[in-house]
């Protein structure tokens, strides 16, 4: 049996609304767990440019989950990153999983997972040796699904604010 969705590569400017809509539903999420998330009218417009950019300067792609349907249910967007100097020069360009959401109805099924393995195998068409992701510290279903794919704990970044 198959699965009820199959990954593709972004059908731009068709996907477009898909995605605006994808990180709407991402940023209410995050704001129950991260105050700091803006829901207001221009973010996703704003951060859909930030991250069409990223991909243009740094060699990536935005991936599509698609239903049987033809619905977009999920997305991910891969580009190179740069890790520091002090890394090994073959492990200094990697690939990094900037953006991963899944709606509601699919989560489950193995969609992120299978975007996952998209973005890796986006990484190996590069000849990269190295993949991250990021999560919010609060967002443990994330960081089960990561580390259920192979991920493991790489660095924390700590915040404090200034008041």
């Amino acid at each position: 049996m198959s699965a009820p969705f199959h990954i593709r590569i972004a059908r731009l400017p068709d996907d477009k609304p898909a995605i605006l809509g994808f990180i709407m539903d991402l940023q209410r999420f995050e704001l129950a767990i991260e105050a700091n998330r803006r829901v207001d009218d221009e973010v996703a417009e704003e951060y859909y440019a930030s991250l069409g950019e990223s991909v243009t300067k740094k060699n990536g792609r935005i991936l599509v989950a698609e239903n049987e349907g033809g619905r977009a249910v999920g997305w991910a967007v891969t580009h190179e990153a740069e890790n520091e100097v002090f890394v090994h020069a073959d492990e200094r360009i990697y690939g990094y999983i900037s953006e991963l959401y899944v709606a509601e109805s699919m989560r489950g099924q193995g969609v992120g997972r299978a975007l996952i393995a998209a973005c890796e195998d986006w990484a190996r068409e590069r000849g990269l040796k190295v993949m991250m992701i990021g999560a919010l510290t609060k967002n443990t279903r994330a960081h089960t699904i990561y580390r259920d794919s192979g991920f493991n704990d790489y660095a924390t970044l700590l915040r404090k604010y200034l008041r």
